[in-house]
């Protein structure tokens, strides 16, 4: 038998923990843009530890969403009170308890009023994960203004249709009103993310108020941050598992792995919940374990995506159980990415990779190689080209990441080896698909694209070795090319 889940059904659920705290003793403090997944099984559930102690309870969350196809997950939550099921999982257990830190969600797309909620005294703190592709950025990680949702927002600052336009428009009547700016937090796994955000949020401001786009410069605080926790979309396996395991009725669950990991810049001009007290790390400076998590961890994930998505392989669990794949992984980190990763206080770097290792060959985490094949043309820019253009300066190896490079481009001619069909997974996906299969004949017109690998794609060493391994996944397949890279006795000794 399942219960639904409920603020009233709550007392009927056996063996999970529940909220030990009243809806009623709860205030918002914190409006978050992205209600999705991670947030639920990071912030949402770092806050949700901190009510559990009895603290920071004026720090509650309202969510918010800018696409209309937000409704959706609004509507689900709002049928169970805003409650989530967490389940968080290693190889040997699994554990749920319900979350009820998000106390209201504004309507999606409405501007109006997702405007009027930020310009509330109560909101301190706006937050957002927005994923990769939402802050109008180049090849460099620079602001573009010349986005045409940017464009938009600036020639109609009044109807804004951006994360970054209403929050400006929030800004601006809380300036108005003498109500001081909230601070901007950004968990979104970015380079110097705070510094991103506020660059989209000034550079914006700057094209219809170059005084308020000062104003804002000058006062308003985006904290740089580092998030961290394996979090897989929902599918019909997870809402089975949990009404099978736990007897619950979710619609929306979050499965998780049990590792996680936050670290902050402590610049909360209008106070901030007290999350060290549940293990969130306030330093001077984020960047370290920033580069070390986006380089190791984040570009790992697209070094094992597309080889697997290739080989038709479904599971991230899979991937890594795969020899091939397993090697190019370790070599690849090991000889290429981590040597980039300057050193980060108490940690060592090799031991982070071998628990990134274990991490990414969870059995019950359900992750999918698609989900890390999503998005190709906004997550290279962010976890691998960076890496590249390091590396070549510093005169190091790169012929890995070239191959890696290669194997995204041979994934998005939608076609697996085996000739089996890959759905469109990308924004961009018509025209990397043409790309794609223009760039069998002719590999620099893949390189061409500024957005992503910009000057980058005039390194002729880097474009010989992408050019070598394009032709070698073509003619010989991912298999032999992989094994090719790591070598034969490294390929068996992986096995």
């Amino acid at each position: 038998m399942t219960v639904t889940l409920s603020l009233a059904n709550l007392p009927r659920i056996d063996g999970v923990a529940v909220p030990g705290y009243a809806r009623s003793e709860l205030s918002a403090g914190i409006l978050h843009f992205g209600v999705g997944n991670f947030h639920r099984a990071h912030q949402a559930m770092y806050l949700d530890r901190l009510f559990n102690q009895g603290l920071s309870r004026d720090w509650a969350i309202v969510g918010a969403g800018v696409l209309e196809g937000e409704r959706r997950g609004r509507d689900v939550l709002a049928a169970q009170d805003w409650l989530t099921t967490l389940v968080e999982q290693e190889a040997d257990r699994s554990e749920a308890h319900i979350i009820g830190s998000m106390i209201d969600f504004v309507e999606p797309a409405n501007a109006a009023a997702t405007i009027a909620r930020m310009a509330a005294p109560d909101i301190r703190i706006v937050s957002m994960t927005i994923t990769e592709g939402g802050y109008f950025l180049d090849a460099e990680d620079r602001f573009d203004p010349s986005h045409a949702a940017i464009a938009a927002d600036a020639a109609n600052p009044e109807a804004p249709r951006t994360v970054f336009g209403m929050i400006l428009a929030a800004l601006r009547q809380r300036r108005q009103a003498g109500v001081p700016p909230f601070t901007v937090m950004c968990c979104d796994n970015i380079p110097h993310n705070g510094r991103v955000t506020r660059n989209a949020l000034v550079g914006l401001a700057r094209l219809s108020d170059p005084e308020f786009a000062d104003w804002i410069a000058e006062t308003v605080a985006f904290p740089n941050g580092m998030v961290d926790r394996i979090t897989p979309g929902t599918t019909d396996r997870e809402r089975a598992i949990l009404a099978q395991e736990f007897g619950i009725a979710d619609g929306w669950p979050v499965f998780c792995e049990d590792f996680t990991q936050w670290v902050l810049e402590d610049d909360f001009p209008l106070g901030r919940p007290a999350l060290e007290e549940v293990g969130v790390q306030f330093v001077e400076d984020v960047a370290p374990y920033e580069l070390m998590k986006l380089r190791i961890l984040n570009g790992g994930h697209a070094v094992i995506a597309y080889p697997a998505g290739l080989l038709d392989i479904h599971y991230v669990h899979e991937a890594m159980a795969h020899p091939l794949i397993r090697g190019f992984l370790r070599k690849i980190e090991e000889d290429e990415i981590i040597p980039t990763v300057p050193p980060v206080p108490d940690t060592d770097l090799g031991g982070y990779f071998d628990l990134i290792e274990r991490r990414f060959s969870n059995p019950k985490i359900g992750d999918t190689v698609r989900r890390l094949c999503l998005d190709g043309s906004n997550r290279q820019p962010k976890f691998i080209v960076p890496v590249l253009r390091d590396a070549l300066v510093a005169g190091g190896r790169f012929d890995g990441l070239a191959l890696e490079s290669a194997l995204w481009c041979r994934y998005c001619a939608g076609m697996s080896d085996s000739g089996a069909e890959i759905a469109p997974n990308d924004p961009n996906w018509d025209a990397l698909v043409t790309l794609s299969n223009t760039a069998r004949t002719t590999p620099r017109a893949w390189l061409d694209q500024d957005g992503v690998y910009g000057e980058l794609a005039r390194n002729e060493a880097f474009a010989a070795a992408f050019g070598h391994w394009l032709g070698m996944l073509w003619e010989r397949g991912t298999a032999e090319t992989l094994i090719h890279y790591i070598g034969q006795d490294a390929a068996r000794a992986a096995g």
